[in-house]
C-alpha cells in the first residue's frame, strides 16, 4: 500500500500557466546580436590570454 508523504518537490513544479510571448523588434533584434556578438569577442580576448 503506497502513502502519499508530504513532499518539498511540488513547491517545484512547473505552474501550467500560459504565458503570452511578444514578437521582437528588427531593431531588438539587431541590439540582442550585438550584446552577443561581442560578448563572445571578449570571450576570446579572455581566454586568449588566460592560455597563453
Amino acid at each position: 500500500m503506497l502513502i502519499k508523504s508530504p513532499s518539498i518537490l511540488h513547491v517545484f513544479a512547473k505552474q501550467k500557466e500560459e504565458v503570452e510571448y511578444k514578437a521582437i523588434s528588427r531593431k531588438q533584434w539587431i541590439m540582442a546580436d550585438r550584446i552577443v556578438i561581442t560578448a563572445l569577442f571578449l570571450i576570446v580576448i579572455v581566454g586568449a590570454i588566460l592560455f597563453s
